[in-house]
C-alpha cells in the first residue's frame, strides 16, 4: 500500500507525501498530483507488462509517446537504448508470453527507467528470479542506480537484498515505522 500511495496509484486518507520539498500529496491542502505528474516509476512484483504490446512497444508505453503512431518511430531509439541496457535488444519483437520471468523482469525494469523518473520503486524484485539471475539483476540494477543517481525505494524480505541497495532501513509493520537505522 506504501509504494502505490507513493505512486499515486492509490490515495491516502490523511497525510503528506513530499520527494524533495515537492508536495505530491496533501490531505489537508487538497493537494493531489496525478502518478504521471510525480515522475515516480514502480516496478511491479509480477511485472505489469501489457501481453499485447512487444517488448519493445512496452518500454516505449513509459515514454508517453510513439504509441498513437508507431509508424513514425520517433520511441525507436530511446526503447533500444534501454533495451540494450538490460540485454534484451535480441527480444524486442517478441511478447511478453514469449518471455522467461527474469526476462519480463528485465523488460519491466527497462520500461521503469525509460521515463526517467525521479524515484524507481521497487516491489519485491528479484523473489520469483531462480538464486544467479537474482544476483545478476541485483548487480545492473545497483550500477545503474549508481550511474543514474537514482534514489530507490525497495520492499523486500531478502536480507542480501538490503545488504546491496540498503543505505536507509526502515522496518514498516502494518502501515508503522518500527524500525529506522542503516543498513
Amino acid at each position: 500500500m506504501t509504494l502505490r500511495a507513493l505512486a499515486g496509484l492509490m490515495t491516502p486518507d490523511s497525510g503528506r507525501v513530499v520527494l524533495n520539498q515537492d508536495v505530491l500529496f496533501d490531505s489537508a491542502a487538497g493537494i493531489a498530483r496525478t502518478p504521471r505528474e510525480r515522475q515516480i516509476s514502480y516496478l511491479f512484483q509480477d511485472y505489469a507488462l501489457f501481453p499485447h504490446l512487444t517488448v519493445r512497444q512496452n518500454v516505449a508505453f513509459s515514454l508517453n509517446r510513439g504509441l498513437l503512431n508507431p509508424a513514425r518511430n520517433a520511441w525507436r531509439e530511446e526503447t533500444d537504448y534501454w533495451l540494450d541496457k538490460m540485454h534484451m535488444q535480441a527480444y524486442a519483437d517478441r511478447y511478453p508470453e514469449q518471455l522467461s520471468g527474469g526476462q519480463k523482469q528485465r523488460v519491466a525494469l527497462a520500461r521503469a527507467l525509460a521515463s526517467r523518473p525521479r524515484l524507481l520503486l521497487l516491489d519485491e524484485p528479484f523473489a520469483a528470479l531462480d538464486t544467479n539471475l537474482r544476483q545478476h539483476l541485483r548487480q545492473e540494477i545497483s550500477q545503474l542506480q549508481s550511474q543514474l543517481q537514482l534514489p530507490l525505494i525497495l520492499v523486500t524480505h531478502d536480507p542480501v537484498d538490503v545488504a546491496v541497495f540498503g543505505d536507509l532501513l526502515l522496518h514498516v509493520h502494518n502501515g508503522s515505522i518500527r524500525e529506522r537505522g542503516t543498513a
